[in-house]
């Protein structure tokens, strides 16, 4: 699928986390579904796109997480390489990978195939600490819906 379908298909289903958004998602992180030639994309277009603002884009680009080549006008292009980036870190942004931790994961990860036993490392303790996260919600979950159900009791609640 190209490029701009994927991207397409992500902001349609920008309300919530469709399984077409999913799956868009999962595309985008595949390097083979995304054509070195797709038109690169502004520090607008790929802030839009992954839903972060410009300048956490400028912020991850000074602090080496993505290095976007500059056109001639001598703006930020975003190429495919650098959208997959883009949607790597604010996931595990999202699941609460540290900044330091990121800088880390991307510096092995440039430093080659070397350094997969040690990215794979770093991906297994971010997995368990998504673990313990979710298990915290559902704690959370569990508690209000206990409070709610006992709200839904008393006509005051």
């Amino acid at each position: 699928m190209a490029t701009e379908a994927l991207i397409d298909r992500i902001l349609a289903a920008s309300d919530g986390p469709s399984t077409s958004a999913i799956d868009a998602l999962h595309e985008l992180l595949d390097a083979a579904t995304i054509e070195a030639s797709a038109r690169p994309k502004s520090v607008a277009e790929a802030a839009r796109l992954v839903g972060l603002s410009t300048h956490t884009l400028r912020y991850y680009e000074q602090e080496g997480l993505v290095r976007p080549a500059r056109n001639a006008s001598g703006y930020r292009a975003y190429s495919a390489f650098d959208l997959r980036r883009l949607v790597f870190l604010t996931r595990m942004r999202l699941s609460g990978m540290t900044m330091t931790d990121l800088r880390r994961y991307i510096l092995l990860v440039e430093q080659g195939p070397s350094t997969i036993p040690e990215r794979r490392r770093i991906m297994l303790d971010q997995q368990d600490r998504i673990t313990r996260q979710i298990r915290e919600l559902g704690l959370a979950l569990e508690t209000t819906e206990y409070k709610i159900r006992v709200y839904d009791g008393h006509p005051e609640g």
